[in-house]
């Protein structure tokens, strides 16, 4: 499915560059304005309009192909399929944190429990951190 994304993109800048050579090397309808006014040219003011050359066919040719290319682009880039797998699917399996700890090392050891000479000072920064987490709360 990529391949077939890059050779259209190719395609479609080759079409690109194309359109602007074939567009560049045409004869401006306009150039010949000021012959057409003095010096007896035939036709009209412009140019005969029924004509067309290579170039123009060409360019009309290269703008087809261009807006095909433009389509197939948008088509594939809209029905792309994830079978053929994206970055999240190249990660490892996540591990639990219990997994991940050995059976022989032992747990870090909890902190000790608060000693009973400081139960005020203990009971007084819970009630203040109660406070503060209260006072962040925003009203609806």
């Amino acid at each position: 499915m990529n391949t077939v994304f890059n050779i259209i993109m190719i395609v479609q800048v080759l079409a690109a560059l194309a359109i602007i050579g074939l567009v560049l090397l045409q004869h401006g309808k306009g150039a010949d304005m000021g012959a057409a006014f003095g010096s007896g040219a035939s036709g009209s003011l412009f140019g005969a309009t029924g004509s067309s050359n290579f170039l123009s066919k060409s360019t009309g040719l290269a703008a087809a192909i261009f807006f095909i290319a433009t389509l197939t682009l948008v088509y594939l880039g809209n029905h792309r399929t994830v079978s053929s797998g994206g970055v999240m699917e190249n990660l490892p399996p996540a591990s639990t944190p219990a997994a991940a700890i050995p059976a022989t090392q032992s747990a870090p050891a909890t902190p000790a429990a608060p000693s009973a000479a400081t139960p005020a000072a203990s009971a007084n920064s819970a009630s203040a951190a109660t406070g503060a987490a209260q006072s962040n709360q925003i009203p609806k």
